[in-house]
């Protein structure tokens, strides 16, 4: 069995998920949505979840992002770690 991977937040991440939250109520189904992935699987080594390593960005600065309905998580994996950088809705003007 996997061991699970312990997961923690940035403080703009946590400032971000509470200006986010008091708009949008479906934001806390969608966190703990992610949380529950990003303990089990943040490489998505099973391919089963929509999570996308990006190209061109720096270790710290949120490498892979992970996809929930219309809302974007970017974090980093350091060892046994994931940390949470962003969280923010899909831009409106993105499959115009």
């Amino acid at each position: 069995m996997k061991t699970a991977f312990a997961v923690r937040t940035t403080p703009q991440f946590d400032r971000l998920l509470k200006k986010l939250t008091k708009h949008h109520p479906d934001l806390a189904d969608r966190f703990a949505e992610a949380i529950e992935i990003l303990q089990t699987d943040p490489y998505n080594s099973t391919r089963s979840y929509p999570i996308k390593k990006l190209q061109g960005i720096k270790a710290g600065e949120g490498q892979y992002r992970l996809r929930l309905k219309r809302w974007r998580f970017r974090y980093d994996i350091w060892g046994r770690e994931v940390e949470l950088n962003y969280c923010g809705l899909r831009r409106e003007d993105t499959y115009r």
